[in-house]
């Protein structure tokens, strides 16, 4: 633990969705004084991505669906385009991200490969996010995809020419940080 923090109190905000907290503490600074600081956090576990790729036809699979907070913060459709994912809900990363892989996408995958982690929004969001690369080819596909139905998901599922989705990233068709960062990710390794 951090010997500069101290927790004074933590008090649930709102437990509706998933449990948004307010923080106030005592934090040393780098002058060594001490300051109360309070901050909120919202807590809605961890997650983990994916980016399913085809090397032999340069092609990626990606996401769209209706997502409300692009949708209050000036998205006119609410439509976003996304790298697969979800949340761990108890499982390890890999196992997350094949059952994703399948319920969002309509693929069963084989290998799959731990790129990297990270914060996707440390100011505010408890949340580490697991990045996977994975090959798909259509005899991987079981089902069509689309989200589980118990959790009111309308995905529907894109394959998109690698050097497409590149494009979108520029012209602003694609605004999700997690998929810009593995379409750059296999930009840069040179998996397509």
């Amino acid at each position: 633990m951090n010997s500069n923090v101290k927790v004074i109190e933590e008090k649930i905000l709102s437990n509706n969705w998933y449990v948004l907290k307010k923080i106030t503490f005592d934090y040393r600074n780098q002058s060594g004084e001490w300051q109360t600081q309070a901050r909120e956090a919202y807590d809605r576990g961890n997650g983990a991505v994916i980016l399913l790729y085809n090397a032999d036809n340069q092609t990626v699979v990606l996401t769209e669906q209706f997502r409300m907070p692009t949708y209050i913060n000036g998205n006119e459709t609410g439509m976003l385009i996304e790298a697969c994912a979800g949340l761990l809900d108890k499982d390890n990363p890999e196992a997350c991200i094949r059952r994703e892989t399948e319920e969002e996408t309509g693929y069963r995958i084989g290998e799959v490969q731990k790129v990297f982690e990270a914060y996707m929004s440390p100011g505010s969001v408890t949340e580490i996010l697991y990045f996977f690369v994975a090959e798909y080819s259509k005899s991987m596909k079981i089902n069509e995809g689309g989200g589980a139905e118990h959790e009111q998901e309308n995905i529907e599922v894109l394959e998109i020419p690698f050097k497409r989705a590149l494009e979108m990233i520029e012209t602003g068709e694609i605004k999700d940080g997690k998929t810009i960062m593995l379409l750059q990710y296999a930009q840069i390794k040179g998996l397509l």
